[in-house]
């Protein structure tokens, strides 16, 4: 089976930085699309940003130039760099990958979620 885990949360003080990483492992042919989603207290889930398999990016407006999002496909892993942290920042952090695994000769295209890691930005 694939899974997801998520990794390089934890707490952190205003103007401070974390690397997020998400490994993807199990019987997986390619990842396509990437993401990283956040939910913090009270709110619904957003998507913070978003990488293609080519590499394009996109970013939700809060966040454009303090997150880096990229991946290492040789890895199948994604990171989330977060840079310039503020206090509305702080939520659970989870990364989304669209997978292609192979069944019976046939593909299978399926959305997997990691278990989420807690990202809290405090004095």
């Amino acid at each position: 089976q694939v899974q997801l885990v998520e990794s390089g949360g934890g707490l952190v003080q205003p103007g401070g930085s974390l690397r997020l990483s998400c490994a993807a492992s199990g019987s997986i042919f390619s990842i396509n699309a990437m993401g990283w989603y956040r939910q913090a207290p009270g709110k619904q889930r957003e998507l913070v940003a978003a990488i293609t398999s080519g590499g394009s990016t996109d970013y939700t407006d809060s966040v454009k130039g303090r997150f880096t999002i990229s991946r290492d496909n040789a890895k199948n892993t994604g990171y989330l760099q977060m840079n310039n942290l503020k206090p509305e920042d702080t939520a659970v952090y989870f990364c989304n990958a669209d997978i292609v695994t192979m069944e019976l000769w046939r593909p299978r295209r399926d959305a997997y979620w990691g278990q989420g890691t807690q990202v809290t930005v405090s004095s």
